[in-house]
């Protein structure tokens, strides 16, 4: 395996299926260089998508689920993780990886991209953070933060550090660089 990738993305059932559609051709794509892939490990939303598509191409995955999810859990994971917290769900989920990839997601995927942004600041997390930015889902997002470099309240190298790419390919590629 050339290295671990953790995935953050939806688990609603209701969102536009152009994000399911790019979350499968991401993971397809990075299994295929040879990523193994780490998720939330459920049948919900976008993570189950994801979780069928690993399975049909043979991809390694890592599900990290709480054990108050236990109902929810992909029956084909290559590997499971149980945590006790959504807290330490975040923490295992980035263990290890080479990079944590948001892909387009709601409030939980926003924590979580968040908090390792701090933690990539703070020097706690050594990998790299790709928002998949499909058809400018995260365009408010990159203002907002733009919005903070304006006022002094996060430096443009910082700023910098959160990767904001219009394709699955595109985020391949930077991380390969």
């Amino acid at each position: 395996m050339k290295g671990k990738i953790a995935v953050f993305c939806s688990a609603s059932y209701t969102i536009d299926p152009k994000y399911n559609k790019v979350a499968r051709e991401f993971v397809r794509a990075a299994s295929l260089r040879g990523y193994g892939i780490v998720s939330g490990g459920t049948i919900k939303g976008t993570m189950g998508e994801i979780s069928e598509e690993l399975r049909d191409c043979g991809g390694w995955h890592l599900g990290v689920i709480p054990r108050f999810m236990k109902q929810y859990v992909y029956p084909e994971l290559s590997e499971v993780i149980w945590t006790d917290t959504m807290a330490e769900r975040k923490t295992l989920l980035r263990e290890g990886t080479t990079a944590v990839v948001a892909l387009p997601g709601g409030i939980g995927t926003l924590d979580e991209v968040i908090e390792t942004y701090a933690l990539l600041h703070l020097k706690q997390y050594d990998g790299r953070i790709f928002l998949l930015n499909h058809e400018g889902f995260y365009e408010p997002l990159r203002a907002l933060l733009q919005h903070y470099v304006d006022v002094n309240m996060l430096s443009p190298e910082t700023f910098a550090r959160i990767e904001i790419l219009e394709t699955p390919e595109a985020i391949l590629e930077a991380l390969e660089k």
